[in-house]
């Protein structure tokens, strides 16, 4: 360390400044706390296995990643277990591990640097890739709290040092280092098995062009051993796979391509479903729109000009030269976006599982500003590529202080941010509540803060944490209320709900909680409730609320909520295993008890709804009506489309019938509905006979009554429609009909 410190003196000047930023920057972090967990469960049940053998192997086997990065996780854990953390969940734990992940990225920026000074033998252009290394705002960012993603991108800088190494010295033993490094990078994700792969297919292009059998031999020998080492270390590193090597492998090898996660992921303003795979340009765009786009344009230079000297000099490509491995850097990312679309890769959360292409690309651009600056005549072309890398450095280092401690929300310019609404309805974007967090805790210096989710322990230092409460646990007094939940069916703010910045995109409201909750609850006792249980169930709208008198404490916040749409196509991705779409989790975050009376709200979605089941566990469950009362108010507003016995009105493909003063046999008389189509060929099978679409059966269960008055609600075919008779039927026949045609 003394000699490198000696050598690359501005190496170790660059390393200390990061590392002081880091500490500095360490409590401004909050961890991604579900994969944060998942990997440390990992890590401790991996200690657990090695220390007890069979009898903790059971734990290491059900943990949910348990085939990824235990070599990384496993020391964290044990660093815990040292300083007696291991079975805490304060904020300690998390200070600690990262640390520990940042000073690993720092390595990986230190080993970039050499692996572009051997490339290069320019002490500015390895300063420059380190730079680049060091100063992606979303790498940044995720090098403290990403304890998955970061250790593959820095263990893949380090394999491609070690390949570039190996084939350089071509000593068996660069060869079995190399091997080591790459079985342990394959142990972090499997997706390190592209450079395993790599490095096969180079060495075999050395076995053809090798001179004489002696050093056929020598090839062969050093592949040979690579392979072994890197199978060795792989198997050696996860526990996991002791017991049966070649069936957990087998199995671990169908996560490429059908990881367990499930998530919607936005993606140009559409949610897709990751287990069908992502689509092609998905990868390239999101790297696009999230790097800076300096690294971008030289990349690219840098891949055209490796393209260029192979077309030249094909025979360098295939040779062990300096070029091949160039063009290897280019083929990498390529190959891998391609298995990714061909394999139907679970990609989510933008690109974090593909970071590691990052590493590839940033020495592509260092290739792309060589080549420009060693441009000959031209002066202006290597001055400019020199301003492009400068300014580039400048902004990047601006946006990232602006948006601390959020750079993992970083957009490019290149991407539409008009607003942040624009913004965030067609990219996925983390919702941060850090820094609205600490603006409530500076506006609120002491004193109970009241927040309609949970924000788990672990996110915030625990003396702040102390300070929030949840709602459910509210009673008459409580002071200033902050909904946080970006999903709230209400933001009562005075001001209306507001994103307050375009990288902490979340609705903050300032109410008092006693207002709130008891305003709803006399808005709800105004009307009638649409279902009658252990709970009264308000509908408006789309805003359901439920109410209870004399509730005791330990109900709330077990309702569920299960939503039906009419199509099952506006389900979320993750909800295709069922015919509803499951929001429990709605009204458990949006419940409270105020002076022994219960009260939820929650906000159903906005694509049209078949029907709603709701209720608490082992307690009640019923079905919720449409909504009867709003439908008829939006009905009134408006002109009616024809009128019998009912007032008929049309709203898109709604139709809603209504009569005031109606009796309960007047509700419940047969209503019929005859559709004629446009074109007799857009009629259902079983109806071609008829001539028409009948849909007398599918009124009758939509008919409802509000007061005095009857209400019904029927959704139109979506074929063309060229007329309408509807009317009841009673015991003598047909009462009363109407035909019509809709509006144009």
């Amino acid at each position: 360390m003394r000699r490198l410190a000696a050598t690359h003196w501005a190496l170790a000047a660059v390393g200390a400044l990061f590392l002081l930023v880091g500490a500095l920057a360490l409590n401004d972090y909050v961890p991604a706390w579900v994969d944060m967990r998942a990997q440390r469960a990992v890590g401790h049940a991996t200690l657990d296995h090695l220390g007890d053998g069979e009898h903790a192997f059971d734990r290491l086997d059900s943990a949910h990643d348990r085939y990824y990065g235990a070599v990384f996780e496993a020391p964290l854990a044990l660093v815990e277990r040292l300083l007696g953390l291991e079975d805490s969940l304060d904020w300690d734990v998390y200070r600690v591990r990262f640390l520990l992940t940042h000073l690993f990225f720092l390595a990986g920026g230190g080993f970039c640097y050499l692996l572009a000074l051997r490339l290069f033998g320019s002490r500015a252009l390895a300063l420059l890739a380190l730079a680049l290394f060091l100063l992606h705002p979303r790498l940044y960012a995720h090098s403290f709290i990403n304890s998955k993603d970061i250790p593959f991108l820095v263990a893949f800088m380090v394999s491609l040092y070690l390949v570039h190494r190996a084939f350089r010295r071509e000593t068996l033993g660069a060869f079995l280092l190399c091997g080591v490094g790459i079985g342990l990078l394959v142990n972090l994700r499997i997706m390190g098995i592209v450079l395993f792969a790599a490095v096969l297919v180079l060495r075999a292009l050395d076995v053809a062009f090798a001179q004489g059998r002696e050093a056929r031999g020598r090839v062969l020998l050093t592949g040979g051993a690579f392979a072994l080492a890197a199978v060795l270390t792989y198997y050696a590193s996860l526990p996991v796979l002791w017991t049966d090597p070649v069936g957990r492998f087998a199995e671990l090898v169908e996560t490429l391509g059908s990881h367990p996660s499930i998530v919607d992921n936005l993606f140009r303003g559409e949610q897709l479903y990751s287990p069908d795979g992502p689509p092609f340009d998905y990868v390239p765009v999101w790297v696009g729109i999230t790097t800076p786009p300096a690294v971008l344009l030289l990349a690219l230079a840098g891949a055209v000009a490796l393209a260029w000297r192979g077309l030249r000099r094909p025979l360098d490509v295939l040779r062990n030269t300096p070029l091949r491995f160039g063009m290897a850097l280019v083929a990498l990312p390529v190959a891998t976006v391609m298995a990714v679309v061909v394999l139907e890769s679970n990609i989510y959360d933008d690109w974090r599982q593909l970071y590691f292409l990052y590493a590839p690309l940033l020495l592509l651009a260092v290739f792309g500003l060589h080549w420009l600056a060693a441009a000959p005549r031209g002066r202006w072309m290597r001055a400019g590529a020199h301003v492009l890398a400068g300014a580039a450095l400048g902004v990047t280092v601006v946006s990232m202080v602006r948006t601390h401690p959020q750079q993992d929300s970083y957009f490019n310019a290149l991407t539409d941010r008009t607003t942040p609404e624009r913004l965030v309805s067609r990219y996925y974007v983390r919702y941060h509540f850090q820094r609205v967090v600490a603006d409530i805790f500076a506006a609120r210096p002491s004193g109970s803060i009241f927040v309609s989710r949970s924000f788990h322990g672990h996110q915030f230092p625990t003396d702040d944490h102390e300070r929030l409460i949840h709602t459910r646990d509210f009673r008459s007094g409580s002071p200033n209320f902050f909904w946080l939940s970006p999903f709230a069916g209400r933001c009562p703010s005075p001001d209306g709900p507001h994103v307050v910045r375009l990288y902490a995109n979340t609705i903050r409201c300032v109410v008092d909680p006693v207002a709130y909750f008891e305003e709803v609850r006399r808005e709800a006792l105004a009307t009638e409730p649409v279902v009658r249980a252990r709970y009264d169930v308000y509908r408006d709208g789309r805003n359901l609320t439920w109410l209870l008198d004399g509730c005791p404490a330990a109900e709330v916040g077990r309702f569920f909520l299960h939503v039906y749409p009419r199509d099952a196509g506006d389900l979320p991705g993750w909800r295709r295993g069922y015919d509803f779409d499951n929001l429990d989790w709605v009204p458990r975050h949006s419940a409270v008890r105020i002076d022994g009376n219960c009260v939820a709200v929650a906000l159903l979605p906005d694509y049209p709804i078949a029907h709603v089941r709701t209720g608490q566990i082992d307690l009640w469950s019923a079905n919720v009506p449409p909504d009867y009362a709003g439908a008829r108010r939006q009905a009134l507003a408006g002109e009616p489309l024809a009128r019998g016995e009912f007032a008929i009105h049309g709203e898109g493909r709604t139709l809603t019938y209504v009569r005031d003063g109606c009796t309960e046999e007047e509700a419940s008389r047969l209503f019929f509905l005859h559709i004629q189509p446009e074109d007799a060929g857009d009629l259902p099978d079983a109806r071609h006979e008829h001539g028409f679409d009948n849909l007398d059966t599918f009124l009758t269960d939509n008919v409802g009554r509000v007061g005095g008055s009857c209400v019904a609600i029927v959704d139109l075919p979506d074929y063309p429609i060229a007329s309408i008779r509807t009317g009841q039927y009673d015991a003598d026949g047909e009462r009363w009909a109407v035909e019509f045609a809709l509006p144009e």
